[in-house]
């Protein structure tokens, strides 16, 4: 049986483009060993079920993104101007993936969490710590921005920051629901409306 490593990733890396374009649920094991190309029994022998290989393509796919976040969120210039890129990246990345899967396929994290937050615990209570991780990063560029004066000091809480995150997860729902990107076109005006600067566009 294949139990080399490469194995182990190409399990991941197919979990992870089967569940951004299609439910948890209706994903099998066979179906991920087919698409990793990798044998059903080797799967177990990396995974104990299911769950477990969820949970590790869910820590796979947030530690890409996170080092893509705090690269960002860490560049050398103004808070604001980092926020901004990291909403445009992300919009970016919808983006790309409309053009490849055919469809805007939303965010896996947010897909997930929708789906499983009355059926599996454990897996919510990852996504929940990991949901947690990406407020206290906009936070701290909050609290960035406050100190330099392009925010009021006021706004930068950690209430502000979950609804910023709130904000851009919810437009990446919209862009699904009506497989339209451009939907996230509006979202850095409505964050600066967020965080108690600037103004709501119409409509």
């Amino acid at each position: 049986m294949n139990q080399s490593p490469g194995a182990r990733d190409r399990l991941l890396d197919a979990t992870c483009t089967l569940m951004r374009t299609r439910s948890y649920g209706s994903v099998g094991v066979a179906e991920i060993c087919a698409v990793a190309d990798v044998r059903k029994g080797s799967f177990y022998y990396f995974f104990e079920s299911k769950q477990s290989l969820t949970l590790a393509a869910i820590d796979a796919h947030w530690g890409r993104q996170r080092a893509e976040w705090t690269a960002t969120l860490g560049a050398d210039m103004p808070p604001l101007d980092r926020l901004r890129r990291l909403f445009e990246e992300t919009a970016a990345g919808q983006r790309a993936t409309s053009i490849a899967d055919g469809v805007v396929s939303g965010c896996t994290l947010a897909n997930l969490a929708l789906e499983l937050s009355t059926q599996d615990r454990v897996v919510q209570n990852r996504l929940r710590e990991i949901f947690d991780e990406q407020i206290d990063l906009i936070h701290s560029v909050l609290g960035e921005a406050a100190a330099v004066g392009a925010i009021p000091a006021v706004m930068a809480n950690r209430a502000i920051a979950r609804a910023v995150i709130a904000q851009m997860e919810g437009m990446i729902l919209f862009a699904k629901l009506g497989n339209d990107p451009a939907v996230l076109d509006d979202l850095w005006s409505q964050t600066l409306h967020l965080v108690g600067i600037g103004e709501m566009p119409a409509g």
